[in-house]
This record gives C-alpha cells, structure tokens and sequence, in this order.
C-alpha cells in the first residue's frame, strides 16, 4: 500500500436514518502524520472519527488502516475522549494496565513494564499510586493518552481531548502532546475547535463544510518545521497566515450558514 495511504477514508457517507452527516468523505493519512478535523459544531467531525475508530459502520464507502478494512474497534487504533473516561475505582497505574494486559499476552513483569513506560511517557509515573477523584482534570487526560499510547496503536484518535480543561492547562498539555508525539512518531488525527491548536499541532488541517450532509471543504498543509515552539509560532508570519486562512473559511460557513 503506497505510505501516504496509511489511514485511508474513502467515499464515505454516513446517514442516521434520513438524515445525512457525512457524504463523500475522502482522507488518505500518511504514517506519522498530525491531522486535524476543524469545522463549526455538528458538521460531523466526531462521527468521522468514530467511524475510523470502528464505533459506528459507514452508510457507504470504506476505510483501512494499514491496507485492512476497519470493521469495528480494535486495539490498533487508540482513542482519546474529551471526557476522560477513567475507572474510578483503578489507579492511573490499574487504569492503564488494564488496557495493556487485554491487548498483549505476555508475562506480568513485561505488562508492568509497559505501563510504567507509558506512564513515564505522560510524566505520571510519580502519580501512578493515585485514583482518578485525586488527580486534576489535566492529570486525568495525561491518563487517558497513556492508557492509548500503552496499548502501540497504528493511529492515535483524539476526540476534543483538551477541550473541558482551563486554557493554561490545554496549553500546557498540548505542548506534552507536541513532545510524545516527536518522540513516538505516532500517527494521530485529533478533531478540535481550537484553530491555534490545530494549526501549532498539525500537518494538515482539515475543513469541514458545515452540515447537513458535510464534506471536506479545504486541507490546509501546515509547513511548519518541528520542533515547535509556542512562544516563537505566536509571532511568525507564515504562522499568522496559516491561522487567518482556517478563521477566514470558518467564518464564511458561519455566514453562509446564517443567511
């Protein structure tokens, strides 16, 4: 399968009864990729991602990851909610290695050790004694994607994962987000509302048309060199621009949607 067909959406429709969401929905990811899902409320992102996640069956077309078709959930794909979705009465250590004991079969030193390494990886190792009630909201989604990250999916899916928590702690997160993510290589594709987010995340952000019936309306590369920098990004100029093109094609929806 040619690399830039890793993860490959193609003529998907999605319909809930009448009622249409997606039509003609067609994505190729590359390995390693960053792609982000931008588009006003209800257009359709999440359900994009949770046909690729396996939760929901397409009413047309057909995805696959990594040349097989995607038929329902399965552990080579990591999903991340807004909502944490965390076990209460596990630790962040018994949250995660519940994940990776259901996807590898291997001796109980190596499943600890897997967990630890993911904890390690979202800095929680220190916090891997503590249950969910005791941990902050930020804590609690560096959980999550360590719960993900542990079980090596071939694509990581995020679902808004920073959008409950305060400003300075999605800040804070997303940059840990830019480190595991150089680190790892994984590919990922986040939906989002966030516009500074999807552009200092990503390699390509994608617009949706707003719906009924959406559609992918623009992909905007996003060329910018990584390491990234928060602080220097805030200033550039390419930057800026790439910024004011996904405001500019929100805000014409917005105003085609109003009219």
């Amino acid at each position: 399968m040619a690399p830039e067909r890793f993860l490959a959406v193609e003529g998907v429709d999605m319909a809930f009864g009448a009622a249409s969401i997606l039509t003609g929905i067609d994505l190729a990811v590359k390995k390693g990729e960053f792609v982000s899902l931008i588009g006003h409320s209800g257009c359709g992102k999440s359900t994009l991602l949770n046909l690729v996640a396996g939760l929901l069956r397409p009413t047309a077309g057909t995805i696959l990851l990594a040349g097989k078709h995607v038929e329902g959930p399965g552990p080579d794909r990591g999903v991340v909610f807004q909502n944490h979705s965390l076990l209460p009465w596990l630790t962040c250590f018994g949250n995660v290695h519940l994940a990776v004991e259901r996807v590898f079969k291997e001796p109980k030193a190596r499943l600890k050790a897997r967990t630890h390494a993911a904890l390690e990886l979202v800095g929680l190792r220190e916090a891997q004694d503590k249950f969910p009630q005791q941990i902050s909201g930020g804590m609690k989604q560096r959980v999550g994607i360590a719960r993900a990250l542990a079980m090596e999916p071939k694509v990581l899916l995020l679902d808004e994962p920073f959008g409950a928590l305060d400003a300075l702690t999605r800040a804070t997160l997303q940059d840990e987000l830019l480190r595991i993510v150089a680190r790892t290589g994984s590919t990922v594709v986040m939906v989002t509302h966030d516009v500074d987010e999807a552009v200092l995340l990503s390699d390509r952000v994608v617009m949706m048309t707003n719906g009924p019936a959406a559609r992918i309306g623009e992909v905007l590369e996003v060329a910018l060199p990584r390491p990234r920098e928060r602080l220097t990004l805030a200033s550039d100029p390419y930057y800026l621009r790439l910024r004011a093109r996904v405001l500019a094609f929100l805000y014409d929806k917005q105003m085609r949607r109003a009219a």
